[in-house]
């Protein structure tokens, strides 16, 4: 198996449980958090998507962390002034033999066409709605405004920040709906006829909803989400989190909109008007349209709407942002220390077969402490020793090399590890020989 496969196949096998992993937490953290805003959860669902599809590429060796964090706290703790102190820290291993998965080279092969098959699926997609979003805009006929409806637009477009120079307005018979498009010169498309069939009020609804996903750039945001997005658009929990996500989007919007118009319970009942006028119409596949043939997501923006707003502390607000926090923390480095990984054969490394050991799974039968060599100790000599030791299928150390470490130190190290034994170490059944690491921190009292 050559290194991009192997790193492929190992992509594949920790999405599969770590999405779930981190849509738990993710769901878990967005409950929380939802009392303090919209653009909290919001946030939350964002952090999610990239966490899902970014994390089972990462590879992080926490035993080789620990093992520093523990040689660097021996150093800092001092012992007694009258003698030495000798600290042993156990480092990560290497296992070398039979890999852990064994799998026939064809079905392998046949995972990988099929995931590259799912991956172009929704790259042709992607292209697909690209292409359509560019036919749309080329199509579209540049709408003239009266002075009445000139007015309002840019009132609202003066409220949420936005300059009538910087977008553009038409109208497209591909769509049904009101539908924000565009990145750096946004187009604000309407079905024929739109603004003949709308109330006043309606329209305001719709204009101030549009101009807020215009304000946060959420066409060019969406666009980012799709390209992260397609890695990881296979799993069925990617794709709850991108409806979460846009649920969310659409709540912040209808915030924003509501606030410029002055009034959460007119504009709820503009968007009921406005479903009412387009339920009979077939929902356009946009990355913006205003939201409402979706019932689901409908249903609780009008709740949201319909809620009373309740003032939280600051200090509570604090709390939710910090258990989020940790919740969030606690999920990657539990995803990471659990990650399984994929080596190259034999065929294609120096080293066949090498699998990562965890150093709680090497059970020592005999372990003689070093002792502080008393030289050493009168020269006030202290140092670290770092060493390479490979452990035979019996369970004894076969090499043991120094990695480094002061000269006056090492022997004392060497002649302990010498007399370690271990029980051996079982792969599928089979002993193997084991690569690991032996930190021995020799330290005086200050």
């Amino acid at each position: 198996m050559k290194a991009l496969e192997a790193w492929t196949i190992a992509y594949l096998l920790n999405s599969i449980w770590q999405l779930p992993l981190i849509f738990a937490a993710a769901w878990i953290a967005a409950r929380l958090i939802r009392p303090v805003s919209p653009r909290a959860e919001h946030r939350v669902w964002v952090g999610a998507l990239i966490i899902e599809t970014i994390l089972p590429m990462c590879r992080l060796d926490l035993n080789s962390l620990w093992q520093q964090a523990s040689a660097l706290l021996a150093s800092i703790l001092g012992g007694n002034a009258a003698r030495g102190e000798v600290h042993v820290i156990l480092g990560p291993s290497i296992a070398s033999g039979a890999g852990l998965l064994r799998l026939p080279a064809s079905i392998l092969a046949a995972i990988l066409i099929a995931y590259a098959c799912i991956v172009l699926y929704f790259i042709g997609r992607l292209t697909f709605g690209l292409w359509k979003t560019a036919a749309m805009s080329r199509e579209a006929q540049p709408l003239t405004l009266t002075s009445d409806l000139a007015g309002k637009f840019n009132r609202y477009a003066h409220l949420l920040n936005l300059e009538s120079t910087n977008f553009a307005i038409a109208t497209s018979s591909m769509i049904f709906g009101p539908v924000t498009v565009g990145i750096h010169t946004p187009l604000l498309l309407f079905p024929p006829s739109f603004l003949d069939r709308v109330t006043e009020s309606d329209l305001e609804a719709v204009l101030a909803h549009e101009f807020a996903h215009m304000q946060r750039h959420d066409f060019a945001k969406n666009l980012i989400y799709e390209f992260l997005s397609l890695a990881a658009a296979y799993h069925p929990v990617l794709w709850i989190t991108r409806s979460r996500l846009a649920e969310t989007r659409e709540i912040v919007c209808d915030c924003i909109a509501a606030e410029a118009i002055q009034g959460r319970e007119d504009y709820a009942r503009s968007l009921l008007r406005l479903a009412s006028i387009l339920s009979d119409r077939s929902p356009a596949r946009t990355l913006h349209a205003i939201g409402i043939f979706d019932a689901n997501i409908f249903e609780r923006r009008i709740m949201n709407l319909a809620q009373k707003r309740i003032e939280i502390s600051r200090a509570r607000r604090f709390a939710i942002a910090a258990a989020c926090a940790l919740a969030a923390v606690a999920t990657c480095v539990s995803a990471v220390a659990l990650r399984m990984d994929v080596f190259p054969s034999a065929a294609q490394t120096d080293h066949p077969k090498r699998v990562a050991v965890k150093a709680d799974d090497l059970k020592i039968v005999t372990r003689v402490n070093p002792v502080y060599p008393p030289d050493a100790k009168k020269a006030k000599i202290e140092g670290t020793v770092k060493l390479s030791v490979i452990i035979s299928k019996e369970g004894v150390p076969e090499h043991i090399g120094v990695d480094s470490g002061p000269n006056e130190l090492q022997q004392s190290a060497l002649d302990a590890v010498r007399q370690w034994r271990w029980q051996p170490f079982l792969l599928n059944g089979d002993p193997v020989e084991v690569e690991t690491t032996i930190t021995v921190v020799y330290e005086l009292a200050k």
